[in-house]
């Protein structure tokens, strides 16, 4: 069971790919406060290891965690479920 461990996975919107392998994904987190019990929205930005330059700023994408390929990148890209469509000017 050890060699299998679960992976932690993760789904984002792509905020920036002008790094070489490399895409920002924003993670939104809704939850309510315990207190207030107000709808709390926080947003965290992951750096994810695209090796071959899938995603594109605004596609929605899964990654996982894995060993650190960099001092701020241990993210690594899995799919990406959704594409976000070009407008078209008329």
């Amino acid at each position: 069971m050890a060699d299998e461990q679960m992976k932690r996975t993760f789904r984002g919107v792509v905020v920036s790919d002008s790094m070489d392998k490399t895409v920002v994904v924003q993670v939104e987190r809704v939850f309510a406060h315990p207190r207030v019990g107000k709808v709390v929205r926080t947003f965290k930005k992951y750096k994810v290891h695209d090796q071959d330059d899938l995603a594109k700023v605004g596609d929605t994408v899964n990654f996982y965690q894995g060993r650190p390929q960099s001092k701020t990148k241990y993210m690594y890209l899995l799919d990406v479920v959704q594409t976000q469509t070009a407008k078209v000017a008329s």
